[in-house]
């Protein structure tokens, strides 16, 4: 479908499943170089990760661990700027290569601050991978070491992005219809 409409909005196709595919593909055969010979866990960040985190995974072929933390900022199409931790670690990730997996990095609060709680652990070194990001909105100075899509700073919708917690399940993404 090329438009579809979500809770109360509007949308329209942007990024296909297959090129999701491809793009992920192409960062987990990154990650497989990259990441050879490390102690891996790879930490998913839900709820919007976890589309992006299963076929992610599904393409690592290095031995690793996963885990999932919970955050959230997004209140309705726009970040609160205010981030609530929820979930905390279940992991023990000292000495570790922690790699964080988002759907989305927009403004970079959300990142900044998980990265701020995940020094306190003592990792041996923290990476980041976004399926989705996008530059203009971007406020931050850390480095995104896997970005599968650049896009522009737009509301989207779809493969385990949501509107008011609806569209997490559509395999395509959409952006949002002014």
């Amino acid at each position: 479908m090329e438009k579809i409409k979500v809770y109360d909005r509007e949308f329209t196709k942007s990024i296909s499943s297959e090129e999701i595919q491809k793009q992920v593909k192409r960062i987990a055969e990154e990650m497989n170089k990259d990441l050879e010979g490390k102690d891996v866990i790879f930490l998913g960040i839900l709820n919007g990760a976890f589309m992006f985190a299963s076929d992610l995974m599904k393409k690592i072929d290095i031995d690793c661990h996963i885990t999932f933390l919970k955050v959230a900022s997004y209140q309705g199409t726009t970040s609160s700027g205010k981030v609530k931790r929820l979930i905390g670690i279940n992991e023990n990730i000292e000495g570790k290569t922690v790699v964080i997996i988002e759907d989305i990095v927009d403004s970079g609060i959300t990142m900044d601050y998980i990265l701020k709680q995940l020094r306190g652990y003592e990792p041996k070194e923290i990476k980041i991978a976004t399926l989705l990001f996008k530059p203009e909105a971007f406020q931050k100075d850390f480095e995104i070491h896997y970005k599968a899509i650049t896009i522009p700073n737009d509301f989207i919708v779809g493969y385990g992005l949501d509107y008011e917690g609806y569209g997490r399940n559509l395999e395509d993404i959409y952006t949002v219809v002014d």
